[in-house]
């Protein structure tokens, strides 16, 4: 049985140190956390053609609220910096995915992949620095490009542009997870975030994605203050998104829990289906907002996202955490 090689952040500055003993000073000390900085995207409103009706309106999601999921899929990513060579950051990004599968009120791992690489512009790197990153027990990836173009040699844009590759690869490892799932399975997937940037199964009627985070709304003027007007167990009219970079969905917003007195988008989650319009489409928005709401109990305390998390995906989160 091989044995298994140490990928954590200490023990690759380790072996570096080893490898290329000038570069001690170089090295940080425990790896700086840089996950997500300077990544966001400014917030936007997009318009989106409407589907279900001729303007979007509020429909009220009928009761019992009864959930026909049987799995849940997400993922995690975190970036250190392992070392400064010749002044510019290379990163170690660890990432990580998992379905969940709930069988009998009971979860288990019915798939799991995990991968660490180091992420570093190799056009920037001496020989000096180049080979002992090479040599190391892990993947190297090089970030010198970026869509298209050379990432600058300023610091920060090498950072950045590593965390968009660390980004990338877990949604990579998500995504081979879903097509797995879509491959073997039949039953309803709940996926922690969009299914448009996954081309493989953006079609597959069994994949439900749920955005928690808001950065682009999809809707302007009297549409979108009917949607931030939404109490809970209402949903807006079904809308379609679709670009050249995404596969095309078709999308509803849907209010998990009663947000008087707090931010409007409190409890607010959009949902994402294959976009098959037809006249079934109001049918199925019902259907999976059903299931989603049965989803928002028990609560999932104590994380800080319980008005837009469910319990299984916050299951997942807890395995990912134990095992990483």
């Amino acid at each position: 049985m091989q044995e298994a090689v140490d990928t954590s952040v200490r023990a690759l500055q380790r072996r570096l140190s080893e490898l290329i003993p000038a570069g001690h000073d170089a090295l940080v000390a425990e790896g700086a956390p840089v996950d997500m900085v300077g990544t966001s995207e400014p917030p936007k409103l997009i318009s989106a053609e409407v589907l279900e009706d001729a303007t979007v309106r509020v429909h009220r999601v009928s009761e019992p609220a009864e959930t026909g999921f049987v799995a849940f899929l997400d993922g995690t990513q975190t970036s250190h910096v392992l070392c400064h060579a010749d002044g510019v950051p290379v990163i170690v990004g660890t990432v990580a995915a998992v379905i969940r599968l709930r069988r009998d009120r009971r979860m288990t791992t019915w798939g799991h992949t995990t991968n660490t690489r180091v992420y570093a512009p190799l056009r920037l790197l001496s020989d000096q620095w180049r080979r002992p990153l090479e040599a190391l027990p892990v993947s190297l990836s090089d970030t010198s490009m970026q869509e298209g173009a050379a990432v600058s040699e300023r610091p920060y844009a090498v950072r950045d542009a590593a965390i968009h590759f660390v980004q990338r690869e877990r949604e990579r490892v998500e995504e081979g997870l879903a097509v797995r799932w879509c491959d073997t399975m039949k039953e309803p997937l709940f996926v922690d975030g969009g299914i448009s940037d996954i081309a493989q199964i953006v079609g597959a009627s069994q994949v439900v994605g749920v955005v928690k985070s808001h950065r682009t709304l999809y809707a302007e003027g009297e549409a979108l203050r009917t949607i931030l007007r939404l109490e809970r167990g209402e949903r807006s009219s079904v809308f379609r998104i679709s670009s050249r970079k995404r596969g095309t969905v078709a999308s509803w917003y849907l209010r998990l829990r009663e947000n008087t007195g707090r931010d409007p988008m409190w409890g607010l989650v959009r949902v994402e289906v294959a976009h098959r319009p037809d006249a079934a489409l109001a049918v199925r928005a019902d259907e999976v907002s059903r299931w989603v709401l049965a989803e928002a109990s028990p609560l999932a305390l104590p994380d800080s996202r319980w008005d837009k998390m469910v319990y299984g995906i916050r299951d997942c989160e807890e395995f990912l955490r134990a095992v990483s």
